[in-house]
């Protein structure tokens, strides 16, 4: 198996988003798996677009989501620079060996003249493209125009007969008639280049195997081969993943998609993620399998992905976003992690709470509450009150199904009597004693139980009951029963 080198090649203009990460992870499994390099670059030509902080939020999210490159604009290696606006002078040599060759020319057309080309051509109801006419000017014309410091950009010279054909290697042969294509710009009049010149001279300058990319790009894949060709170099092996259609597999995402995504405590960008409480090997198991041809069901460790991984499995069929199976997934290697390192991951939300958290009552409660977490923030509602002095439970919760206050209370000082009783709390201790008054009272379990979890926990719902009393303690139980029966008894 020949070592691929792979990239990464985000512009710094948002948040990194599913797609962008799909991408990235599916470039870091094929390197990964033959043995090879994974590289991030950044894109940044596009400068009226580049967010702040854009580029910094790239590098966090791949790391969070463990996809850690081998060269890259923060650690440098052999091919560097990494940003592409480090790299204007090499693009601006290799436009120039393009024009040289014949196959690229200046152009000299005014921002005001193409608008009114555009709009010309659009009267006559045709496609918007460029006409041509600074593709006919003699070299020596050209020369002096520049000499003269007219202003100009660099376009190139797409053929106008026969077809294109290039391979995509999950779609087969695209065949492109040539009369279709246009001469797109590939240096601007600041000298900096557009991705059509800049991604291709810098995938073959950085010795790129397999170009991992969207979809997106396969409107102006012709171009991209015809540059590639143009210089005579060997094309990389391309592959341009699916495209991401709405939760309801209607259509494309859009920005309405997101904000409806926020509300539902889900996010179609890494950071939101990492924030909502999803970790990142849910996140990377539910990536994975939006295109890439393994049973939907399948739960791997990206190891486990490395291992599998076949550039040849992908497939172009557009994948529907199902945060339903983001939620399995993440429960799923929630459980998966050892209990020092899930607790280690949730202590953040509890101090972030305010609680005073001490490891041994965090490393106890670990077995209680690991099931019903679906995120880490989850831990929140289930555990909250083992790391509270006292809770404050809602008068009206404390009353059970069937029961008034007077009635409640009396089960709350009962309860308290046993408890009080007894030389410990623990859940062996505790429970049959308080089983064996539920069936002499002839009340249910659900309404005895009910009030002491109330009492105890100040919630209707909490993980099995006697095991939290147990990690509670004793006297604050008890305290927090006492409570309970003042409550009522105001009622």
């Amino acid at each position: 198996m020949i070592p691929a080198r792979t990239r990464f090649a985000p512009s710094p203009t948002g948040h990194l988003h599913l797609g962008g990460a799909r991408t990235a992870l599916y470039a870091y499994l094929l390197a990964r798996k033959t043995g090879g390099q994974f590289i991030l670059r950044i894109e940044d030509t596009d400068m009226k677009r580049t967010a702040p902080g854009a580029e910094q939020e790239i590098i966090d999210g791949l790391r969070w989501l463990g996809l850690n490159y081998d060269e890259g604009p923060d650690i440098g290696g052999k091919f560097g620079p990494y940003r592409q606006t480090e790299r204007r002078e090499i693009y601006a040599h290799h436009a120039r060996l393009l024009v040289d060759s014949g196959h690229a020319y200046p152009c000299f057309c005014t921002t005001e003249r193409l608008d009114k080309v555009r709009q010309d051509q659009m009267k006559r109801k045709e496609n918007p493209h460029y006409d041509g006419t600074c593709r006919i000017l003699s070299h020596d014309e050209a020369a002096k125009r520049i000499a003269a410091g007219e202003s100009y950009t660099i376009r190139f010279k797409m053929p106008h007969d026969g077809a294109t054909v290039a391979h995509d290697h999950l779609r087969g042969d695209i065949v492109t008639e040539n009369k279709q294509l246009n001469d797109q710009v590939i240096l601007k009049t600041d000298g900096l280049p557009t991705y059509h010149l800049a991604a291709m001279v810098d995938d073959h300058e950085m010795q790129i195997t397999h170009v991992v990319r969207g979809s997106e790009w396969l409107g102006t894949f012709p171009l991209h081969v015809n540059i590639v060709r143009a210089f005579g170099w060997e094309e990389p092996t391309w592959v341009h993943l699916s495209v991401f259609l709405k939760p309801s597999g209607k259509g494309k995402l859009s920005k309405r998609d997101s904000a409806d995504a926020i509300k539902d405590d889900h996010s179609f960008y890494i950071k939101d993620l990492d924030g909502l409480g999803f970790i990142p090997e849910g996140v990377i198991n539910w990536m994975a399998l939006m295109g890439w041809g393994v049973a939907e069901d399948d739960v791997m460790t990206t190891d486990q992905m490395v291992d599998r991984f076949s550039v040849d499995s992908l497939t172009p069929s557009p994948a529907a976003i199902n945060f339903q199976r983001l939620d399995h997934f993440n429960a799923t290697h929630i459980r998966l992690l050892t209990t020092e390192d899930l607790a280690a991951r949730l202590k953040p939300y509890f101090t972030r709470q305010a609680l005073e958290v001490d490891n041994d009552t965090l490393l106890k409660i670990i077995p209680l509450i690991r099931e019903r977490l679906t995120t880490l923030d989850d831990c929140l509602a289930f555990g909250s009150f083992f790391f509270m002095e006292d809770v404050n439970p809602a008068a009206e919760d404390l009353i059970a199904k069937g029961l008034d206050a007077k009635q409640s209370a009396e089960i709350a000082k009962k309860s308290y009597e046993i408890l009080s009783g007894l030389s410990g709390i623990d859940h062996a201790t505790a429970e049959p004693p308080m089983r064996a008054y539920v069936e002499e009272s002839g009340l249910n379990a659900n309404q005895v139980f009910g009030i002491l979890r109330v009492a105890t926990t100040g919630q209707k719902v909490s993980p099995p009951l006697f095991e939290s009393m147990e990690v509670i303690g004793r006297e604050k139980c008890l305290q927090r029963i006492k409570n309970a029966v003042a409550i009522l008894e105001k009622m």
